[in-house]
């Protein structure tokens, strides 16, 4: 987890225009992902202003510094402008008021501008800070998109992932991470993982290293992040461990607060994993959109022990 994300990071990723404080942005740090919207600030009632907060003018508070007088409106933008408020951001592409730029050049705090509506860019740098600050977990395994469903496959060390991983690469499915998978919760459903900067794009395969999958295959066999879907673990064959033969299993894992469903794959000489984890994923997009193969099979089984119930009478 990372304890603070820098004004300057949130500009490149929101794309945000500086309107003030070019050279400040790099040393600015914001420590919360909650955005402040200041409009009882603005009343000058301050007991419990959240000056940890980037804050965002749109179009009711800019409206309503128009009609406050110039020293009163300059007054409360001084007092906005404490010395941890990471940045002020106008949306809408609005003029900022006169008082509000020599605050913020007083106190030497960014003013930022968008053409973005006030809901879509508090939306935009909640999710992203939510991601960038939310902690974070590290889990043992390999994170696969297939056909837009993000697979983690888990195992014990020498099972086949990162061989298996690589067959899904060259039947045109898109890598996210190998042996170490960063997660974070982005909600209370969703799941998301990425790759430790270090790993990024990178596979080891036993027998020949460390290979870079989009130097060999190209940008579109990566990807550098993608929600967790579905959870895959290999096992290594034994007659003695059952395993679901008709889909009714429902395993699944908890990571954070969000249950993933998961599946357990035998490993066994001659079984080609990596099209079995490929099927997986398509019968696991079409349960999602509604239809169950396992339940198709249960209705077709009762409706011929019915007809044969009838037969015999």
């Amino acid at each position: 987890m990372a304890d603070s994300v820098t004004v300057a990071d949130l500009v490149d990723n929101i794309r945000l225009d500086v309107l003030y404080g070019e050279d400040l942005l790099a040393d600015r740090k914001i420590t919360t992902s909650d955005i402040s919207r200041p409009g009882l600030e603005l009343t000058g009632y301050f007991n419990y202003y959240p000056a940890k907060r980037v804050q965002l003018l749109g179009i009711t508070e800019t409206s309503f510094a128009k009609g406050m007088t110039s020293d009163d409106l300059l007054q409360v933008m001084r007092q906005m402008c404490q010395p941890e408020t990471p940045a002020l951001v106008i949306s809408t592409q609005l003029e900022p008021p006169e008082e509000l730029l020599q605050a913020a050049q007083e106190s030497k705090i960014p003013v930022l501008g968008t053409k973005m509506t006030t809901s879509r860019v508090l939306s935009n740098m909640t999710n992203y800070l939510e991601g960038k600050l939310a902690e974070r977990q590290s889990l043992h395994g390999v994170l696969v998109d297939i056909y837009g469903v993000g697979v983690l496959i888990t195992g014990d060390s020498g099972v086949g992932k990162s061989e298996t991983a690589l067959e899904l690469v060259k039947r045109g499915h898109r890598l996210i991470a190998d042996d170490r998978v960063e997660v974070y919760q982005q909600d209370e459903q969703t799941l998301v993982g990425q790759a430790p900067a270090i790993l990024a794009h990178l596979l080891e395969i036993r027998g020949i290293g460390i290979i870079d999958v989009m130097n060999l295959f190209g940008a579109g066999a990566v990807r550098s992040e993608t929600d967790i879907d579905l959870i895959v673990h290999l096992e290594s064959w034994s007659p003695d461990k059952k395993f679901d033969r008709l889909g009714n299993g429902d395993e699944t894992q908890k990571i954070f607060d969000v249950i993933v469903p998961k599946i357990s794959i035998p490993v066994k000489t001659g079984r080609n994993i990596a099209i079995i984890i490929e099927a997986a994923s398509m019968n696991f997009r079409a349960r999602s959109m509604g239809y169950d193969a396992t339940k198709v099979f249960d209705d077709n089984l009762n409706r011929l022990i019915k007809q044969n119930s009838k037969n015999n009478k």
